[in-house]
């Protein structure tokens, strides 16, 4: 399974895109474009994966994504089934105003920010306030008064120091087109099939290399082995639902990919420095 290509198309009337959508549930497959974009939770909860990186991400979440920058926003399938998935999302191309005019040197902050956002960047704080206002009021603005807000608004993310590189290393471990494809297809069959019994021949096949080739090849991009990533996946799942449900621990343990309670118990253990049982009582 290949991750999806989202184009931007171009036309007479804009040379960027800056929309607002809901829908039902966040489920775009984890996908990449030639697109910068900068996105905001304006509703949902869940998981938010950008490159290999998996966090939890709620209303309010910010960040910006460089080119080609592989990622996606699912929401919790143990979420309160009257929440949407809702969002502001400006995509535009890194020479979007024309080449000479990021030469400028008025331009040399947005410029480093750019070139930081191949590894995805979240911008927390005040920062983060400043610019979620910036952009809601932006939705009612003319074309020319959105391209001079956006512009503002990167140069404010620019300069703060309320910023967090989101995977430093994603863009720097893949090296060539083989590679990139090769990972995007086996990570957006782990992000959709973890919870499910997932062989390493079955991954190795689909990457087209020996279990002991993909075995350095996933090492040498995650810097982990294929179980702990698959682990880590299963695990993230496990906190989710030990806070917010009252699910039984057992059950929480096979819906989330594990098939054995006390390798589960064990795992989490190591992972978080607690039992399931103790995460949740802290959780909850």
């Amino acid at each position: 399974m290949k991750a999806t290509f989202e184009q931007l198309n171009e036309t007479a009337t804009g040379s960027f895109l800056y929309r607002r959508f809901r829908q039902p549930k966040f489920s775009a497959p984890y996908h990449f474009h030639p697109e910068l974009e900068l996105t905001l939770i304006l509703e949902g909860h869940g998981r938010r994966m950008v490159g290999r990186h998996i966090s939890s991400f709620e209303q309010g979440d910010l960040v910006l994504l460089g080119p080609n920058l592989p990622h996606t926003w699912l929401n919790d399938t143990s979420a309160d089934p009257q929440e949407h998935g809702q969002a502001i999302v400006i995509q535009f191309k890194e020479h979007f105003t024309g080449g000479a005019f990021w030469d400028l040197p008025e331009m040399t902050a947005i410029q480093a920010l750019l070139q930081k956002a191949q590894s995805g960047i979240w911008i927390k704080g005040k920062t983060r306030d400043w610019a979620v206002e910036k952009m809601i009021r932006g939705l009612s603005l003319p074309p020319f008064q959105k391209l001079l807000q956006l512009l503002e608004i990167l140069h404010g993310i620019a300069v703060s120091d309320e910023t967090e590189q989101i995977d430093f290393q994603f863009s720097h471990q893949i090296v060539s087109a083989v590679e990139t494809d090769r990972f995007q297809r086996v990570y957006t069959y782990l992000i959709e099939h973890y919870r499910e019994e997932i062989s390493l021949a079955t991954v190795a096949a689909m990457a087209n290399l020996t279990p002991t080739s993909f075995c350095r090849f996933f090492k040498k991009i995650t810097r982990k082995t294929f179980v702990d990533v698959l682990t880590e996946l299963r695990i993230k799942y496990a906190c989710q639902l030990l806070s917010t449900t009252l699910k039984p621990i057992a059950d929480i343990c096979f819906e989330s990919g594990f098939g054995n309670l006390s390798y589960f118990n064990k795992e989490f253990k190591k992972s978080l420095g607690h039992s399931p049982l103790g995460y949740r009582k802290m959780r909850i």
